[in-house]
Protein backbone atom coordinates (compact mmCIF):
# COMPACT_ATOMS: atom_id res chain seq x y z
CA UNK A 1 0.00 0.00 0.00
CA UNK A 2 1.41 3.15 -1.34
CA UNK A 3 -0.10 6.26 1.20
CA UNK A 4 -0.08 9.90 0.36
CA UNK A 5 -0.40 13.18 2.08
CA UNK A 6 -3.15 14.68 -0.47
CA UNK A 7 -3.64 14.94 -4.36
CA UNK A 8 -1.31 16.79 -4.98
CA UNK A 9 1.55 14.29 -3.53
CA UNK A 10 0.28 11.52 -5.69
CA UNK A 11 0.04 14.08 -8.54
CA UNK A 12 3.67 14.38 -7.97
CA UNK A 13 4.17 10.40 -8.28
CA UNK A 14 3.78 9.88 -11.94
CA UNK A 15 5.95 7.17 -12.16
CA UNK A 16 5.26 5.38 -9.13
CA UNK A 17 5.28 1.67 -8.60
CA UNK A 18 1.92 0.79 -6.60
CA UNK A 19 1.48 -2.76 -4.91
CA UNK A 20 1.41 -5.41 -5.06
CA UNK A 21 -1.90 -6.43 -3.52
CA UNK A 22 -2.66 -9.42 -1.30
CA UNK A 23 -3.38 -12.60 -2.95
CA UNK A 24 -6.69 -13.45 -3.51
CA UNK A 25 -8.05 -17.18 -4.60
CA UNK A 26 -10.56 -17.25 -7.60
CA UNK A 27 -12.23 -19.97 -6.57
CA UNK A 28 -15.84 -21.69 -7.80
CA UNK A 29 -18.02 -20.00 -6.38
CA UNK A 30 -17.17 -16.45 -7.17
CA UNK A 31 -17.15 -17.57 -11.14
CA UNK A 32 -20.21 -19.71 -10.57
CA UNK A 33 -21.98 -15.99 -8.99
CA UNK A 34 -20.38 -14.05 -12.08
CA UNK A 35 -22.01 -16.64 -14.67
CA UNK A 36 -25.37 -15.77 -12.64
CA UNK A 37 -24.41 -12.09 -12.79
CA UNK A 38 -23.98 -11.64 -16.50
CA UNK A 39 -25.93 -14.90 -18.06
CA UNK A 40 -22.68 -15.97 -19.27
CA UNK A 41 -22.80 -19.85 -18.51
CA UNK A 42 -20.46 -20.69 -21.21
CA UNK A 43 -18.99 -24.63 -20.26
CA UNK A 44 -15.62 -23.26 -19.90
CA UNK A 45 -16.38 -21.33 -16.78
CA UNK A 46 -19.20 -23.31 -15.24
CA UNK A 47 -19.56 -27.38 -16.46
CA UNK A 48 -16.50 -29.20 -14.08
CA UNK A 49 -16.79 -32.14 -16.05
CA UNK A 50 -16.56 -31.16 -19.80
CA UNK A 51 -13.95 -28.25 -18.27
CA UNK A 52 -12.15 -31.44 -17.45
CA UNK A 53 -11.40 -32.78 -20.66
CA UNK A 54 -11.06 -29.11 -22.27
CA UNK A 55 -7.89 -26.97 -23.23
CA UNK A 56 -7.10 -26.25 -19.50
CA UNK A 57 -8.07 -29.45 -17.08
CA UNK A 58 -10.34 -27.21 -15.16
CA UNK A 59 -12.70 -24.65 -15.47
CA UNK A 60 -11.52 -20.91 -15.84
CA UNK A 61 -12.63 -17.37 -14.90
CA UNK A 62 -14.53 -14.96 -17.45
CA UNK A 63 -11.98 -12.80 -18.30
CA UNK A 64 -13.75 -9.30 -17.51
CA UNK A 65 -14.15 -11.43 -13.66
CA UNK A 66 -10.72 -11.04 -14.14
CA UNK A 67 -10.90 -7.12 -15.13
CA UNK A 68 -13.36 -6.71 -12.36
CA UNK A 69 -10.84 -7.89 -9.83
CA UNK A 70 -9.17 -4.39 -10.58
CA UNK A 71 -12.51 -2.85 -8.04
CA UNK A 72 -11.34 -4.99 -5.50
CA UNK A 73 -7.81 -4.20 -5.81
CA UNK A 74 -7.73 -0.70 -6.26
CA UNK A 75 -7.76 0.26 -2.18
CA UNK A 76 -5.05 -2.11 -1.77
CA UNK A 77 -3.27 0.00 -4.07
CA UNK A 78 -2.92 3.44 -2.88
CA UNK A 79 -4.03 5.72 0.19
CA UNK A 80 -4.67 9.69 0.24
CA UNK A 81 -5.23 10.98 3.60
CA UNK A 82 -7.22 14.26 2.53
CA UNK A 83 -9.00 12.13 -0.55
CA UNK A 84 -9.89 13.83 -3.32
CA UNK A 85 -14.36 14.81 -2.73
CA UNK A 86 -15.16 12.54 -5.35
CA UNK A 87 -13.10 9.59 -7.69
CA UNK A 88 -14.95 8.50 -10.95
CA UNK A 89 -14.09 5.23 -12.82
CA UNK A 90 -13.47 6.95 -16.31
CA UNK A 91 -12.77 4.31 -18.77
CA UNK A 92 -9.69 2.07 -19.98
CA UNK A 93 -7.40 2.67 -22.51
CA UNK A 94 -6.10 -0.90 -23.19
CA UNK A 95 -7.19 -4.22 -21.69
CA UNK A 96 -5.16 -7.69 -22.50
CA UNK A 97 -6.00 -10.79 -21.51
CA UNK A 98 -3.00 -12.92 -21.56
CA UNK A 99 -3.55 -16.02 -20.01
CA UNK A 100 -6.72 -17.37 -18.25
CA UNK A 101 -7.11 -17.88 -14.77
CA UNK A 102 -7.88 -21.76 -13.62
CA UNK A 103 -10.88 -22.43 -10.72
CA UNK A 104 -8.40 -22.24 -7.08
CA UNK A 105 -5.40 -19.81 -8.74
CA UNK A 106 -4.65 -16.88 -6.79
CA UNK A 107 -4.24 -13.51 -8.07
CA UNK A 108 -3.00 -10.30 -7.05
CA UNK A 109 -2.12 -6.52 -8.78
CA UNK A 110 0.55 -4.59 -9.45
CA UNK A 111 0.42 -1.17 -10.45
CA UNK A 112 2.02 1.92 -11.58
CA UNK A 113 0.54 5.91 -11.67
CA UNK A 114 1.78 5.82 -15.47
CA UNK A 115 0.41 9.39 -16.14
CA UNK A 116 -0.88 12.60 -14.19
CA UNK A 117 -3.05 15.30 -16.16
CA UNK A 118 -4.86 18.04 -14.97
CA UNK A 119 -7.78 19.13 -16.71
CA UNK A 120 -11.34 21.26 -16.27
CA UNK A 121 -12.65 18.39 -14.41
CA UNK A 122 -10.22 17.25 -11.93
CA UNK A 123 -7.04 14.92 -11.70
CA UNK A 124 -7.09 12.12 -15.03
CA UNK A 125 -5.01 9.63 -13.52
CA UNK A 126 -3.99 6.36 -15.59
CA UNK A 127 -2.98 3.32 -14.09
CA UNK A 128 -1.48 0.67 -15.30
CA UNK A 129 -1.93 -2.60 -13.80
CA UNK A 130 -0.73 -5.89 -13.73
CA UNK A 131 -2.70 -8.97 -12.81
CA UNK A 132 -0.43 -12.06 -11.70
CA UNK A 133 -1.31 -15.45 -11.08
CA UNK A 134 0.41 -17.20 -8.42
CA UNK A 135 3.25 -19.34 -10.20
CA UNK A 136 2.90 -18.27 -13.69
CA UNK A 137 4.90 -16.10 -15.44
CA UNK A 138 2.36 -14.61 -17.72
CA UNK A 139 0.08 -12.34 -16.32
CA UNK A 140 -3.94 -12.71 -16.29
CA UNK A 141 -3.98 -9.67 -18.25
CA UNK A 142 -2.62 -6.10 -18.44
CA UNK A 143 -5.15 -3.31 -18.47
CA UNK A 144 -4.83 0.52 -17.87
CA UNK A 145 -7.35 2.00 -15.63
CA UNK A 146 -8.21 5.98 -15.95
CA UNK A 147 -9.75 8.08 -12.70
CA UNK A 148 -10.60 11.18 -12.81
CA UNK A 149 -10.36 12.79 -9.39
CA UNK A 150 -12.58 15.47 -8.66
CA UNK A 151 -11.16 18.03 -6.21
Amino acid sequence: MRAFADVQEVARAEGARLGPTDWLTIDQSRIDLFADATSDHQWIHVDHEKAAAGPFGTTIAHGYLSLSLLAHFSPQLLEVEEPPKMAINYGLNKVRFLQPVTSGSRVRDVAELSDVTENEKGLLLTVSHTVEIEGQQRPALVAQTLGLWVP
